[in-house]
């Protein structure tokens, strides 16, 4: 079900006094249908984590988008400076199908009022309804679009079940681009030798799927980490970027559903996400797996807040 914008979440400090430069996003932004200019971010949330239930992870993840709404409306307003809310899409129950679906519409619409969607899960399940809006959007214009999904993240979610969950999506984007005729490039960042089986490395090895492991991402390596998503975002035309919060320490991002025991430090995350945005490729993003009931002090909604508004404001410069 997707329910319209409550702009009553929209709230935040006002400093009247310091006019046009002292604006913050609680007072530009605006529903998604009453935007008529192309150009700035549509923000879509999610709220599932049937995904998170169906892998067996800790739920909540469905009040994500809530959250990091509270803490998003007091960012001050910067190069970006056109913002729309689009709403949440809100999976009933275990329809987490029918959620995903809904999803890829509202992305495809987004997109097609020349907008940068960003959408704020949820259960890292939202990666499939996302990608989905991206295809549905680009396949009536391109016989076989290079599209690039960079995903920052300690699992591969490249999981075999029977049914969808957090731990499929991009599986299930793999099999997608498969039956399209389309080339599938998977790039993760942050992978946990100790978080993922064997079967899941030997798969995204037949995938061709390219990843640097945790422990392979420190300042020292950035060189490294930078010549890789160089190389990666030369090969493709588009860029789909995911972050799965649990890609950070569990002392930064507590708040997921899988809490990392190592994670990626925000000094690397965030030069990661400076160059994809950056990139003139970015056409999508997400962030997943934001969890409030276990949050702290709301530690990782302000993280991802941060994260997600770096996106925007990288993606504007």
């Amino acid at each position: 079900m997707h329910e319209k914008p409550d702009m009553t979440r929209w709230q935040g400090r006002t400093d009247a006094e310091e006019g046009e430069l002292g604006m913050r996003w609680h007072q530009i932004v605006k529903p998604l249908e009453d935007c008529t200019e192309a150009g700035g971010v549509a923000l879509i949330g999610f709220a599932c984590d049937a995904g998170v239930a169906r892998n067996h992870g800790r739920t909540g993840a469905r009040q994500g988008p809530a959250a990091l709404r509270r803490v998003l409306g007091n960012t001050p307003v910067h190069r970006c400076r056109s913002l729309a809310d689009a709403g949440d899409v809100v999976c009933s129950g275990d329809d987490l199908e029918a959620a995903q679906e809904e999803l890829a519409g509202v992305v495809a619409n987004a997109l097609a009022r020349g907008k940068l969607p960003v959408a704020m899960g949820g259960g890292h399940e939202i990666a499939f309804g996302s990608f989905s809006g991206l295809a549905r959007h680009l396949g009536p214009r391109e016989q076989a679009p290079r599209i690039g999904v960079i995903n920052l993240d300690a699992h591969f979610d490249l999981r075999m079940a029977e049914r969808a969950s957090s731990g499929t999506p991009f599986r299930q984007i793999a099999e997608d681009c498969q039956a399209r005729g389309w080339p599938f490039h998977y790039c993760v960042l942050g992978i946990s030798e100790f978080g993922n089986t064997e079967a899941l490395f030997e798969r995204a090895r037949s995938l061709g799927v390219r990843w640097l492991l945790d422990e392979e991402l420190h300042v020292a390596a950035l060189d490294k980490v930078r010549a890789v998503l160089a190389d990666f975002i030369a090969q493709v035309d588009h860029v789909y970027f995911t972050v799965c919060l649990d890609v950070l320490p569990g002392a930064v991002a507590p708040g997921v559903s899988a809490p990392a025991a190592r994670g990626v430090p925000l000094d690397v995350v965030e030069p990661v996400i400076d160059m994809v945005a950056g990139s003139g490729k970015l056409r999508l993003a997400d962030f997943a797996e934001l969890n409030p009931g276990h949050d702290v002090d709301q530690r990782t909604a302000r993280v991802a807040a941060r994260l997600l508004a770096r996106v925007v404001e990288r993606s504007h410069s």
